[in-house]
């Protein structure tokens, strides 16, 4: 009798280990939409709240536009006295080709010197030089006013796709660089679980393998997809969420979420293989 209640708590000790050697501990990660303006300026309006759910296209923050202003009206200043000189250099040049094609009717005749021609072939060569000239000008001052009225244009932030405003980094005032973050925001797509698996489970775990996903305080668990599988393996990190964990190499995993976001980054969490 003794023998067979040692046998049966052997056997239940060996059930459990399998069963706990089949959960994996993760933990919610996030690639968040880090919004930012195009142009260095000051912050003139924030149009959102830490926690506010907003729609692809919302606006989220503007620059003071005057800096940029200036810039637009003298690059459109610029242009038009570039189109200007177009215009007299267009004008010289129907002027010089007559001269040359007067003269040379004359000069067929034996009525026009040759060294006249000639000046007047060097004038209309010289005209018509200065109109490319003042055209490639043109040109160029014309997508400088086109460049200076999308930088205006760029001083209005808005949300790429739909989500949650996760942080703020600036506030109205504040001077912020090109590129700098002034929001960041997360997308319900863009919600996934990291958690490592040891060598032995990887063949359980291609890419497309589903999971369950299970938390302290998320309700019902969540399925999920894995969507990337390390090639090497790394030490078992310094912070994980098992006292169960021996494995000294693991591989990182992870998982895309379906359905319903109840993860919130960085909880630690449950995965189960779907079989």
């Amino acid at each position: 009798m003794k023998r067979l209640l040692i046998l049966s708590l052997a056997l239940f000790a060996a059930a459990c280990s399998r069963d706990t050697s089949d959960v994996l501990q993760g933990y919610g990660e996030a690639d968040y939409i880090y919004i930012a303006s195009q142009e260095t300026g000051v912050v003139r309006e924030l149009l959102v709240r830490e926690g506010d759910q907003v729609e692809a296209g919302a606006r989220i923050f503007t620059l003071d536009p005057d800096r940029l202003s200036f810039s637009a009206e003298s690059a459109g200043a610029q242009a038009q006295a570039a189109f200007a000189a177009v215009r007299t250099a267009q004008a010289e040049a129907v002027l010089a080709q007559r001269n040359f094609a007067r003269g040379a009717e004359l000069s067929e005749r034996g009525f026009y010197p040759r060294a006249r021609l000639d000046a007047d072939r060097a004038a209309r060569d010289s005209a018509n030089a200065r109109l490319a000239q003042a055209r490639r000008e043109a040109g160029a001052a014309s997508a400088a006013t086109g460049l200076a009225r999308e930088r205006l244009s760029d001083t209005s932030g808005a949300a790429p796709v739909a989500g949650t405003i996760q942080q703020i980094y600036h506030r109205p005032g504040e001077v912020v660089a090109a590129g700098q973050p002034i929001a960041a925001l997360l997308a319900p797509s863009n919600m996934k679980v990291r958690f490592f698996a040891p060598q032995a489970m990887l063949a359980r775990l291609p890419v497309g393998t589903r999971v369950s996903i299970s938390c302290d305080g998320c309700g019902d668990a969540v399925e999920a997809r894995v969507s990337f599988v390390a090639s090497e393996p790394q030490f078992t990190p310094p912070v994980i969420y098992s006292l169960d964990q021996r494995e000294k190499l693991v591989f990182l995993v992870e998982a895309r979420l379906e359905g319903a976001n109840v993860i919130r980054p960085g909880v630690p969490v449950d995965v189960r293989i779907i079989e």
